[in-house]
């Protein structure tokens, strides 16, 4: 499996993220902050990281199914913090309806709305792409 930047990936990105129902229709012209997961050319996983001043937005992470109990996630998670880290940002935040257990699991904790910072809380997945019953959740970056 290769972990790299989401370039000229478009495409396969918008096809994952619709196959498992999550919002496409605001992705960014340009996926810099977007990194994918190959194994043998085919793209298994997708991550999204939308930076907002200090803090970050961690979105569209989806795993093919039969890549899925592999560690496909876990890796796109690490790297993405990473890079999140590279670009000094202090917090990560993420909208989940299904995935709260995993995302705690990966040291992520519940936050309320009013927790979040208003640069986050004005993106379009806060303001209008995710339905208010989904879970809000933050970790520290490193």
């Amino acid at each position: 499996m290769i972990i790299e930047q989401a370039i000229n990936q478009r495409e396969g990105i918008e096809a994952i993220l619709s196959a498992e129902k999550l919002p496409v229709a605001d992705l960014p012209e340009t996926l810099d902050n977007f990194l994918v997961a190959t194994d043998n050319e085919q793209l298994i996983g997708v991550v999204g990281l939308e930076i907002y001043g200090a803090y970050g937005l961690l979105r569209s992470l989806a795993v093919l199914p039969e890549y899925r109990n592999k560690g496909v996630a876990w890796k796109l998670i690490e790297r993405i913090e990473d890079l999140a880290a590279s670009q000094g940002l202090k917090e990560l935040y993420l909208l989940t309806e299904t995935a709260a257990e995993y995302f705690a699991g990966k040291a992520f904790q519940k936050v309320t709305r009013d927790e979040v910072p208003d640069d986050i809380k004005h993106s379009s997945e806060f303001s209008h792409v995710c339905p208010v019953s989904a879970i809000v959740m933050k970790k520290s970056i490193r």
